[in-house]
């Protein structure tokens, strides 16, 4: 029986979505933890591997909890633990490497930028070749909330850039990434969402749910693809 895989909460609301499913049809052992509601981040080295989630906290922030996120994950890097974070979960990864984590220029929410173009990501040179992306193309449509970008420092691979915030998916010593926009949706999740976060709220909730319904298909495709390269890496399956 291998260790369970560590599932870090940042905020109540934002689950693991499809990794739940996955989990489950490779009856791959897992522990929940939410750091929202006070809960202790336990010694990583307990687990087969770390998925780090979102939330609306900073990486930036120095209350005690983020302090001990820091903490965690910095013994991740070190020890080169598996670890998968999203969003939040990327810029702490960031930060604990070295990084800076900075206001975006450009805040980047929904599916659409600015440009009404769609949000989407392409891989580097380095990204084509790494195993996390293993069955996908070198270019794909993704989900974004976040005001904050990722600084990489020395020692932080950038697999993947978008248009208006550049740095989308980085990677940390062997096994340790990090993707800034959200992959993992589910629809009844998407739909918890537009009523629970302040910027979804603020949009157009009936268009948000078309557009996610429009290209649903791709994104979980790409979303369960991603997941399973990563629990591969982590040697879970």
């Amino acid at each position: 029986m291998p260790k369970p895989l560590l599932i870090v909460k940042h905020t109540t609301h934002e689950g693991p979505g499809l990794l739940s499913g996955l989990l489950g049809i490779h009856a791959i052992p897992s522990r929940t933890i939410d750091l929202s509601l006070g809960d202790r981040y336990p010694d990583p080295g307990n687990f087969s591997g770390v998925v780090s989630l979102g939330g609306p906290q900073s990486a930036n922030d120095r209350c005690e909890s983020m302090r001990n996120d820091l903490d965690r994950t910095r013994t991740i890097i070190d020890e080169e633990l598996p670890y998968l974070g999203i969003c939040l979960g990327m810029q702490v990864l960031v930060k604990a490497a070295g990084g800076a984590i900075r206001p975006c220029e450009i805040k980047e929410t929904g599916f659409f930028g600015p440009d009404d173009l769609p949000f989407t990501v392409s891989l580097t040179n380095e990204g084509e070749h790494d195993p996390l992306f293993a069955g996908l193309g070198r270019r794909f449509r993704v989900f974004q909330l976040h005001g904050e970008t990722a600084i990489p420092c020395e020692g932080v691979s950038l697999l993947a850039e978008g248009k208006h915030c550049r740095n989308q998916i980085v990677r940390v010593s062997r096994r340790a990434y990090g993707i800034q926009s959200h992959f993992e949706l589910t629809e009844e999740m998407f739909r918890s969402w537009l009523t629970s976060d302040p910027d979804l709220r603020a949009m157009d909730g009936r268009k948000l749910m078309e557009h996610y319904l429009d290209i649903r298909s791709d994104y979980e495709k790409t979303g369960n693809t991603l997941l399973e390269n990563f629990l591969r890496i982590a040697e879970l399956i």
